[in-house]
């Protein structure tokens, strides 16, 4: 057992230069509790032994949750489905063994193994999200230590999935755009420069459409797989909810979805989301967002939403991710909502919250749909900006979402030509991002101006048709990258047949009706215990702080509407 005295002076386990500098907020990621704060810790857990060499929790099997060390070391090690095996770092007594994933029980992407003989408390991970909540100052220290850690797996590429195949690679680009989005750690290796994924492509002969191939920490190895099969072997989906009836089910995983989510398991409703593809949303692509109140000197989409996205992992809301909803029985059959999801699961809930935003607006050009995802772009993250590198591009779009893409993308690419179809920029755009705009030498502004086509082969766009719309003038230009922010439609089609009232562009009405004479909700759908928030609301302003107070707002009124329901006579 580590004293306070040992504890304060540093890591349970000695650890080297490197070590130190391969995390840079070392204190703040492997801190050493005090044994007074453990003895706090002791309530949520039990004490578990292990013999030399035993391990505790294995790459790609679920973790059991977080082990304080009581006494002897473990030694945290990263092993890939192609076997190698990295040391990571070696951990003692006082410290503490898990990362994020351990908040809602996913797969561990690290092995721990017991270096001689080893006493731990075993807090499991609904134990841990309790203990976080109700040891404030200890649980901050925690909390941080868990993220700052996944950061650390992340950047390092150390645990997940092996992507073999050309970096440029539409399949390539594909997964590690949904990886990176849900925060998931994974590395490419390139067959061209690399023998150990050169020896995998002679093994398994992929024809052109199998690549990428994946391997999964478990070895398996997938041929250019989907999202969700993807997500699969890597234990983001579990299995089917059985027999659980949750308080809430918010579809949708954007800043509404995850507002919704913290807010409702923060004051003790049973919270499940779904999202399609990723946390975070549209706003999720928005590499920095400044006008969001508390963040003066601004903040990438991905970075709030991860935020959130774990704060509700903390207060216990159940993330599936990526999960699609199917349809929703509004029949109320035993009381509750049925929720079909696209990969055969069923869930149950007392109310509906639909954060399920909208979708990427395709522009009528042609040609587009043979070059999505192969040079034609709907959000702008660090990979595409790699792909551009010193390389003349085309942005559409005039809102905020198009001038903060198009700032980010002028670090990487020569020149920036921004089309939009109106004369200005006045009328869509914050005047701040303007103003950036306007100041970048590399972005030039083109009005009253749009794309007709298209042209490229089976390595992707090559060549891109504009025109003027005043003057008819067309002209063109050899243009491999194409970024589209030109709005969404609302992702309303789950909605069919449930009665919920859609205005005549597919956005969501809420608060237009009332029941037995007393005034609903105005986030209140059409049919009682549905509410919609964000994006997908009709009316709503589209903007990302709008969403988030829409979704902290609903809380009030879920409330509201599950306390008359308990009240009513059976």
């Amino acid at each position: 057992m580590a004293t306070d005295q040992a504890a304060a002076n540093g890591p349970g386990a000695p650890q080297s230069d490197a070590a130190r500098a391969a995390f840079p907020r070392f204190e703040q990621t492997f801190p050493t509790l005090t044994e007074t704060e453990i003895d706090r810790m002791r309530r949520f857990g039990e004490v578990r032994q292990y013999k030399d060499g035993e391990r505790l929790f294995e790459t790609g099997k679920v973790g059991p949750g977080m082990f304080v060390i009581l006494s002897g070391h473990v030694s945290i090690t990263q092993r890939d489905g192609l076997g190698h095996v990295t040391p990571v770092i070696e951990q003692g007594p006082g410290q503490f063994l898990a990362e994020v994933g351990q908040l809602s029980g996913r797969h561990a992407l690290v092995d721990g193994t017991a270096e001689g003989d080893v006493e731990t408390l075993l807090i499991p991970s609904q134990s841990l999200r309790a203990l976080l909540v109700a040891e404030a100052d200890l649980g901050e220290r925690i909390m941080r230590a868990l993220i700052l850690r996944r950061v650390a797996l992340i950047q390092a590429g150390v645990g997940g999935p092996v992507l073999i195949g050309s970096p440029s690679l539409v399949g390539v680009v594909r997964l590690q755009g949904f990886l990176s989005r849900n925060g998931i750690p994974h590395h490419v290796l390139d067959p061209a420069t690399d023998t150990d994924a050169a020896d995998l492509i002679a093994r398994y002969s992929p024809s052109p459409a199998d690549l990428p191939l994946v391997v999964a920490p478990d070895g398996t190895v997938l041929r250019n797989p989907g999202e969700t099969d993807l997500a699969y072997a890597m234990g983001m989906i579990g299995g089917p909810i059985k027999d659980k009836l949750y308080d809430v089910a918010v579809v949708g995983g954007g800043p509404a979805g995850l507002a919704t989510a913290v807010y409702a398991a923060s004051e003790g409703l049973s919270v499940a989301v779904l999202d399609a593809r990723h946390f975070g949303g549209q706003a999720g692509a928005s590499a920095r967002i400044e006008n969001y109140l508390g963040f003066p000197t601004g903040i990438s989409g991905q970075a709030l939403a991860g935020r959130a996205y774990n704060q509700a992992q903390k207060f216990g809301a159940d993330l599936m991710i990526p999960v699609e909803a199917k349809s929703l029985d509004c029949s109320k059959g035993g009381g509750a909502f049925g929720l079909t999801t696209e990969c055969g699961h069923f869930l149950k809930a007392k109310s509906i919250v639909v954060a399920s935003g909208a979708r990427y607006r395709r522009p009528a050009i042609e040609n587009l749909d043979k070059f999505e995802g192969r040079g034609v772009w709907y959000w702008a993250s660090p990979i595409e900006g790699k792909l551009c590198a010193q390389q003349e591009i085309i942005l559409v779009g005039g809102g905020n979402s198009a001038g903060q893409a198009a700032v980010f993308l002028s670090g990487h690419a020569s020149k920036v030509r921004m089309m939009i179809r109106s004369g200005g920029l006045a009328d869509s755009m914050s005047r701040y991002l303007i103003d950036r705009i306007m100041a970048t030498p590399n972005i030039e502004l083109m009005i009253h101006t749009e794309i007709v086509r298209l042209e490229g082969a089976e390595g992707g766009l090559e060549r891109v048709h504009w025109r003027n719309r005043r003057t008819g003038t067309e002209t063109a230009g050899d243009i491999r990258n194409v970024f589209l922010f030109v709005g969404a439609d609302p992702a309303t089609a789950w909605l069919k047949g449930c009665g919920v009232e859609l205005d005549r562009t597919g956005f969501v009405v809420t608060g237009s009706q009332c029941e037995e004479g007393k005034p609903v909700s105005g986030l209140e759908t059409s049919v009682p215990g549905v509410f919609a928030v964000g994006d997908v609301r009709s009316g709503s302003v589209k903007r990302m702080g709008g969403a988030i107070g829409e979704g902290a707002q609903v809380v009030a009124a879920l409330h509201g509407f599950l306390g008359d329901k308990l009240a009513q006579p059976r």
